[in-house]
């Protein structure tokens, strides 16, 4: 299902204004009612000692997916903060980039689960390296 024109630009700026998406090099590459998709290079900045992208990477982007897709069915009033999120890290981020996946599981009006699942990717493969399964909450936006 295509997400609402106005989610899609509030969510679009959210994106936008996150500097820490932005020092990952991370894009907003699908966005649908219930689920986001966001990639970003594995950058030298962004690995551990052994040359995999760091845990850090790859938990930001899984978590970031999984509030977008939370926010495409939240009421435009709000914004989401995450309650808690757990990883599961499957294998070493050894790629050229990772993908993230969030999506709703079930929205309630005080608590919405969320999933998402990381991949890293190269031109040969794409193989998943994360599970992450959360909370998220609505918070009404303040009142200027």
């Amino acid at each position: 299902m295509t997400c609402r024109p106005e989610n899609v630009a509030r969510i679009t700026a959210s994106f936008g204004a996150q500097s820490m998406m932005h020092s990952f090099g991370a894009s907003l590459t699908e966005l649908t009612e219930g689920c986001c998709t966001i990639s970003a290079p594995i950058l030298d900045g962004n690995k551990q000692q052994h040359g995999f992208g760091h845990a850090a990477l790859t938990f930001g982007l899984g978590d970031t997916a999984a509030g977008y897709a939370a926010l495409s069915v939240m009421d435009p009033q709000d914004e989401v903060l995450t309650a808690e999120i757990k990883i599961n890290l499957l294998a070493p981020a050894h790629g050229d980039r990772l993908e993230a996946q969030g999506h709703v599981i079930r929205a309630g009006k005080r608590l919405i689960s969320v999933e998402a699942k990381v991949w890293a990717v190269t031109d040969e493969a794409r193989v998943q390296i994360a599970a992450m399964l959360g909370t998220m909450v609505p918070v009404r936006k303040a009142r200027p």
